[in-house]
C-alpha cells in the first residue's frame, strides 16, 4: 500500500531499518503506506461468482459417486491457488490469530493475517495499534518500533491529510474504511526458524459517507513478510513492499456513499489459512 508523496504507514514498521510503514494517498484511497523515513508514490471479482457457479454444476454432475468406473478414487489435484492449509488456526491473541503450525503453510497463514491487521483501521487506535504490533512483530521488533508507529500515525498532519481528526476518528456521519484483502501468499525461502512470504492484495482506503473528500479506493500490492519463529509461533521480523500485480478493472459504476458504508460495516473480515 502506498501514498503519495505525503503517505506514511499502514503495513507496519521494520525490524531492521528497511521495513517501512505505508499510508494512503489523501485524495484517493489507496490502502497504501509508508515509512516515516522515506516519501514514495502512491477489485475486480465477477469472475469469482462464475467460478462458483461452475464448480457448483460440476459437482452436482457427479452424481454422489467419488469411484470411477475402473474403481479408482478421484482426487482433485491440488493448484497453486487452491487452498492447502494443514489446519485452521484455533487461537488468537486478543483479536489476532495466533498459534501457526511451523511450517511453510503455517508461515503462509500467519502472512496473511498479520498483514491483514497492520493494514487495518485499527492501527490509527493507539490502544488496538500497540497490541496489533506486540501480537504480529517478534518482542524485541515490537519494543523497538512501537514509538516510530506511534509517532506516524498519530501525526496530525497525517491524520488532517486522510480526513480524520487527531484521535484517529472519522468525522460524524462518515465511516473510516482501511482493509487488506489477501488474494494468495508464496514462500521464497524456509529453514524452519524463519520464513519469507510474499503476500499479494487488494486493499481498501478511504472514508465512506456523505460529504466524504476521499471516497474508498481499491489498489493491490504485494508484501514481503520476514518471519521468524519464536516462542512457539510466527512473528515479523521486517518487511518490504511494492506496487502490483495489478488487474485491469472493468468497467464498473461506483457504489453511492450509502452503499459503501452498509458494507463496511455488515461484512466482517476473515481468519486467513493456507
Amino acid at each position: 500500500m502506498s501514498l503519495g508523496d505525503e503517505h506514511e504507514p499502514s503495513g507496519g514498521y521494520g525490524g531492521t531499518g528497511q521495513t517501512r510503514t505505508r499510508l494512503p494517498d489523501a485524495d484517493t484511497y489507496g490502502a497504501t503506506r509508508r515509512g516515516p523515513r522515506s516519501s514514495s508514490r502512491g477489485l475486480v471479482t465477477v469472475v469469482g461468482v462464475v467460478v462458483l457457479l461452475i464448480a457448483a454444476i460440476a459437482f452436482a454432475n457427479r452424481g454422489g459417486d467419488d469411484s470411477s468406473s475402473n474403481g479408482s478414487t478421484d482426487k482433485p489435484e491440488t493448484a497453486a491457488t487452491a487452498p492447502s492449509g494443514e489446519r485452521p488456526v484455533q487461537t488468537k491473541t486478543g483479536d489476532l490469530p495466533t498459534g501457526y503450525a511451523r511450517s511453510e503453510q503455517g508461515a503462509q497463514s500467519a502472512a496473511a493475517n498479520y498483514g491483514t491487521a497492520l493494514g487495518s483501521a485499527d492501527m490509527y487506535d493507539t490502544q488496538k495499534r500497540h497490541a496489533i504490533v506486540n501480537t504480529a512483530y517478534a518482542p524485541d521488533v515490537a519494543a523497538a518500533q512501537l514509538p516510530a508507529f506511534d509517532e506516524v500515525y498519530s501525526r496530525e498532519s497525517l491524520l488532517e491529510k486522510i480526513g480524520l481528526n487527531k484521535n484517529g476518528a472519522a468525522p460524524s456521519g462518515q465511516t473510516f474504511v482501511s482493509r487488506v484483502i489477501p488474494v494468495g501468499t508464496k514462500v521464497t525461502s524456509y529453514s524452519g526458524s524463519t520464513a519469507t512470504v510474499e503476500l499479494w492484495y487488494t486493499s481498501l482506503f478511504g472514508l465512506s459517507g456523505e460529504g466524504s473528500r476521499n471516497p474508498v479506493t481499491e489498489s493491490w500490492y504485494t508484501t514481503t513478510y520476514q518471519l521468524k519463529w519464536v516462542d512457539d509461533d510466527w512473528k515479523v521480523t521486517d518487511f518490504t513492499q511494492k506496487d502490483g500485480p495489478v488487474p485491469v478493472g472493468r468497467d464498473q459504476r461506483a457504489s453511492t456513499a450509502e452503499d459503501m458504508t452498509k458494507a463496511v460495516e455488515e461484512y466482517g473480515g476473515f481468519t486467513y489459512a493456507r
